[in-house]
């Protein structure tokens, strides 16, 4: 069993799983201000993940989109751990996203009404064009 802090399983909300094996978390300086805990204290977190290894519903769709291999940094806390786990969160959310079947587009057809609407708007143009031609026998 993996320690309470170590790496374990990502599960997205959709039900896509991601094995802890397929994930690299990497540690660094945090930028930005921050004073002296920002300059001494590796927080930051960059989470690489292999998209390979993810299965569930919309796995296929989610390499498609994402590609087989996909990098999220976390520098929004002081604290490390709360940067895995918003790291780990961006990527579920990131994965999730990309699984979602995209809906098939339905056409649809203008009502009777918006037809009329856009003839007579083409009407009212083409006459006020037609009112500010010049014709032989007006003044130059």
């Amino acid at each position: 069993m993996p320690a309470a802090d170590g790496p374990r399983d990502l599960t997205t909300p959709r039900g896509l799983r991601l094995p802890a094996a397929a994930l690299d978390e990497r540690f660094a300086r945090g930028s930005g201000p921050g004073g002296q805990h920002r300059n001494v204290t590796a927080s930051a977190v960059e989470l690489v993940a292999d998209l390979n290894a993810l299965t569930g519903p919309g796995a296929a769709r989610a390499r498609g989109v994402l590609g087989e291999e996909v990098r999220v940094r976390a520098d929004d806390s002081r604290s490390q751990w709360r940067n895995r786990m918003v790291a780990r969160g961006r990527l579920a959310d990131m994965i999730d996203e990309a699984a979602a079947p995209v809906a098939e587009r339905r056409p649809t057809r203008p009502s009777r009404r918006a037809r009329q609407a856009r003839l007579d708007a083409k009407r009212r143009a083409a006459d006020r064009k037609r009112a500010r031609a010049w014709r032989p026998g007006d003044d130059p």
